[in-house]
């Protein structure tokens, strides 16, 4: 039972009033690159959730974070629980002395539209820059009260917080003995746009919760020659919202913005449970070929990307984004595009992007994504990194020759991407759905001025990529929920074998190299070890191993493998073909099917 202890403040408006609440720590609050993820019910139990949230502002004031009177930003993906999240997150706030809260209409703001609105939404104006924001989302995990929710903070430039303010925020989480609310402030609606004030200094604004990240959008891209693409006759195309938070954005861009007709987006709608298990996705709200079903099957393939008989011809282009709308699915008619060449097309062709129009001076992969990457940027002359698994090693990047890291090389206009279907540059510090979406619906404008020729379509735009680089064929199996010490003692195990497997043949191929990935950080020079098993192919193909930590039950292995085919070869096999050989090889080096008792991937994307 909660023991309160109001305290007295004179003179104070009722609302105002603060009371501490008695509470003892709670296990398993560590937040990861993601936030922190549970289980609906565990966040809705008693104090779970303020705990949480009080370990952070007092970690924020800690580390000298302006947090009273300042800005924070409080919103979500729309899953079921967001909206009495925020509303214990505003009493919460108002407590800890914060001057305002800003909140999206509905409670909603895209993962890279709350960065959007950190970065930019003050305008300038004196005090008013956000010193952070909570964003309320377990990402592509399923929805709903028996399903998946999450918290993480954002800092004044809009990205994840660093190593240093997650660790003090768990530290605070294993020491709490009490945290903050002003209980009598009445729940705001956040159903349209409004502006609340309680006691003499504590507002609470709601704002159109798309505005600010179609604001910037338009800095990068030109609307005028997208809308000209949708105008042409022989351009279709449809969107696949997977009722999650990108709904309202879709709307406004798509059809407000492109002239695209209402019926080519689907699953627009924002939904607790992103559809439910009765969905065509099982409310698993994951841009991939596996659980975006009404999309791919529309687009003219298999969830193995083969393709399919259709009763009408496919749309010419065909997008998607998960829950929280910072990763996305690109493809064309009866044609998928693996995120992998998504990012190195569009850095290969990002010059008829107005933002990038004079080109890149970065460009980044997370370790596990194909090298297609690195061979444009050799053959452009662009600095490229490979980086450990997580947004935030983007980030560093993004903000090198800044006021924070003053003495290090400007490596923007930059963009960077993930093989887990993210992408995104430097105008947020988010990976992006919508991005990645209007980069190539702009790559496609420039290659279709003259409309009095054929159409020149995403297949196109891959095979010619493909014919000047060559392909690297790639696929992720993953092993979800598996025994979390089983998959520990396979790692353990690779990585003590792997010294002598250095120059051993297997199935005929001669291994080049093996190692766990560590990373130096080359802005702030911090350093990040134990981030993946590799094995390289003296043919460049590769295999890479990694327990992921976006799950929230067991562990998941990722088994990523990659085969290269030069432009001279056969660039048109089927990826999962090619790779299946390199995937009997990783078996047996990695004796998966031991350690876990798995013998087939849960998902192959």
């Amino acid at each position: 039972n909660s023991q309160c202890c109001p305290l007295t403040r004179t003179p104070t408006a009722p609302e105002m009033e603060v009371t501490t609440v008695i509470t003892k720590p709670i296990e398993g609050q560590k937040p990861g690159t993601s936030g922190l993820r549970k289980k609906t019910r565990t966040f809705m139990e008693e104090h779970y959730l303020q705990n949480f949230v009080q370990s952070v502002l007092d970690a924020l004031v800690a580390e000298g974070v302006p947090v009273n009177g300042g800005t924070l930003v409080v919103s979500g993906d729309g899953r079921y629980f967001n909206s009495a999240a925020i509303q214990i997150i505003i009493k919460m706030a108002a407590a800890a002395g914060v001057g305002r809260v800003w909140c999206g209409t509905g409670g909603l703001l895209s993962t890279p539209a709350m960065s959007a609105v950190i970065r930019s939404r003050s305008r300038g104006l004196n005090g008013m820059s956000p010193f952070g924001g909570f964003i309320l989302s377990a990402s592509h995990n399923p929805g709903g009260i028996d399903e998946d929710f999450g918290i993480k903070y954002n800092c004044e430039n809009g990205g994840p917080a660093p190593e240093k303010v997650t660790d003090l925020i768990y530290t605070n989480t294993t020491k709490i003995t009490q945290y903050k609310l002003c209980p009598n402030i009445p729940d705001v609606d956040l159903s349209k746009e409004g502006s609340y004030k309680f006691g003499s200094s504590f507002r609470v604004e709601v704002f159109d919760c798309v505005e600010d990240h179609l604001g910037l959008l338009k800095q990068v891209f030109d609307f005028g020659s997208i809308k000209q693409l949708f105008a042409r006759k022989d351009f279709t195309f449809c969107y696949d919202s997977m009722n999650g938070v990108q709904g309202p954005y879709a709307k406004r861009i798509f059809v407000q913005e492109f002239g695209a007709p209402a019926s080519a987006l689907i699953n627009c709608d924002p939904k607790e449970d992103f559809g439910g298990p009765d969905s065509a996705s099982h409310g698993h709200a994951d841009p991939n070929l596996t659980h975006a079903v009404e999309l791919v099957a529309k687009m003219g393939l298999n969830k193995m990307g083969l393709p399919i008989e259709t009763k009408s011809e496919p749309p010419t282009f065909g997008a998607a984004a998960d829950g929280d709308a910072d990763r996305n699915m690109i493809m064309g008619s009866r044609f998928f595009v693996s995120p992998s060449d998504s990012l190195a097309m569009i850095v290969a062709n990002a010059t008829c992007i107005p933002y990038f129009a004079s080109g890149l001076k970065g460009c980044a992969r997370s370790m596990p994504t194909s090298c297609a990457l690195d061979l444009v940027a050799l053959k452009l002359n662009i600095p490229y990194f490979e980086v450990p698994t997580g947004w935030k090693f983007f980030g560093n990047l993004m903000d090198s020759g800044t006021a924070a890291f003053p003495s290090t090389p400007l490596y923007t206009p930059f963009i960077c991407g993930e093989e887990s279907f993210g992408t995104g540059g430097d105008h947020v510090r988010e990976k992006d759905g919508m991005f990645a979406v209007l980069a190539w619906l702009q790559i496609l404008a420039a290659a279709n001025l003259d409309e009095s020729k054929p159409l020149v379509s995403v297949s196109d735009i891959a095979k010619r990529h493909w014919a000047e680089y060559g392909r690297n064929y790639y696929a992720r199996y993953d092993y979800e929920g598996v025994d979390k010490e089983g998959a520990e003692k396979m790692m353990a195990g690779m990585v003590e074998a792997q010294p002598g497997l250095i120059g051993a043949s297997v199935d005929g191929m001669k291994i080049a190299k093996a190692d766990m990935f560590a990373y130096t950080d080359p802005i702030d020079g911090s350093v990040s070890k134990n981030q993946g098993v590799r094995f390289i192919f003296e043919s460049g193909s590769r295999i890479v191993f990694r327990l992921s930590g976006t799950g929230v039950a067991g562990a998941t292995v990722r088994m990523y493998l990659e085969a290269y085919e030069p432009p001279t070869g056969d660039l048109a096999k089927n990826p999962f073909d090619v790779v299946k050989p390199l995937a009997d090889i990783a078996l047996k080096v990695s004796k998966l099917a031991e350690f876990t008792g798995r013998t087939e991937p849960t998902v192959i994307t």
